[in-house]
């Protein structure tokens, strides 16, 4: 495996600042992302795509640092009722998977998306009780008009470029769970997988060493985020965990996005490594950071400093022992 970074939190910086930083840092690996909630700071999508020449130079400045990019980003809603920003979503997905091809890059990044309630409705609708039936209803609708055939589309872009998709498992959108992910990938294709990130599955209650055996299993994690979260019991009594405060609200909220380290033990970070190298996951790992507690670069460092104390980089050897 790889140490990598997700380099939005170094937008401010110009795309060589950002890869010298990177290099500093000790890293192998770069996620970049193309548009939408993450932005382009660091990728000129339409620039790229029109030209051979700057794709090269673009690699050229990333291989001569002694990095790979692991994945393209492009986290939006295709199937949000907002149709400019759907249309946005879907467009920018559509390129960036075109683009990676053409970059050999191995996965793009993105939410599943969440649509309305109806045809022509305003606002995203996220059920999360079977009941009343409507909530029910409204759910199979979602899935079988909305969801299934959006990604049966691009679940075929994607193998005709030689792209995996690594859908990231989020609360409000359709896929957030190991079992709509693997739903959807049996719905569709094995281009489609998850990038599986722990901090979105321990507020919901689910355990990441779980998560990655039920889909190291299936061959479907195809990228990894390494983002932690500290869950706050007296904070979670009081709100529970769909705690809809402002993540500035820490002394509140039931639970906050930390730094690795900083909301689970170096140990169970250890067996998440330990799992993903036992269920056949051999890519990046890939630091996001979004701590309100740290500022970027002290976040940034203690997240690369614990990881490297329990990543797994060199290929096991033989059991000689055995």
């Amino acid at each position: 495996m790889k140490l990598g970074v997700f380099t939005v939190l170094f937008s401010g910086k110009t795309f060589e600042e950002m890869l010298d930083h990177v290099q500093a840092s000790g890293l192998q690996a770069i996620e970049i992302g193309t548009g939408c909630y993450p932005g382009n700071a660091h990728c000129p999508l339409d620039e790229l795509l029109e030209s051979k020449e700057k794709r090269n130079e673009y690699l050229e400045k990333v291989k001569a640092r002694g990095l790979t990019i692991s994945a393209f980003s492009c986290h939006g809603n295709p199937l949000s009722p907002d149709e400019q920003f759907a249309k946005e979503s879907d467009e920018t997905l559509t390129k960036t998977i075109q683009l990676a091809g053409l970059m050999n890059v191995p996965v793009v990044n993105a939410f599943s998306g969440i649509p309305g309630d109806q045809e022509g409705a305003k606002f995203p609708n996220w059920p999360v009780t079977p009941w009343p039936n409507e909530y029910s209803e409204l759910l199979q609708w979602q899935w079988e008009e909305k969801l299934i055939p959006y990604w049966k589309k691009q679940g075929q872009l994607a193998q005709e470029n030689g792209v995996k998709i690594g859908l990231e498992l989020h609360a409000g959108f359709l896929v957030h769970t190991p079992y709509t992910m693997l739903k959807l990938r049996e719905a569709t294709c094995d281009a489609i997988g998850a990038n599986l990130d722990p901090s979105h599955l321990w507020w919901q209650g689910i355990d990441p060493v779980a998560a990655i055996k039920i889909l190291g299993k299936a061959g479907a994690i195809h990228h990894f985020h390494a983002k932690d979260t500290y869950i706050d019991q007296e904070n979670v009594n009081m709100y529970g965990l769909t705690d809809m405060q402002p993540y500035s609200n820490v002394q509140t909220r039931a639970w906050t996005f930390r730094s690795v380290g900083y909301g689970h033990s170096i140990q169970e970070w250890s067996n998440i490594v330990s799992a993903l190298r036992i269920y056949g996951y051999d890519h990046v790992i890939s630091i996001e950071h979004e701590d309100p507690l740290m500022s970027i670069d002290e976040g940034f460092t203690r997240a690369v400093k614990n990881l490297k104390s329990v990543i797994i980089e060199e290929t096991p050897t033989d059991m000689w022992w055995a």
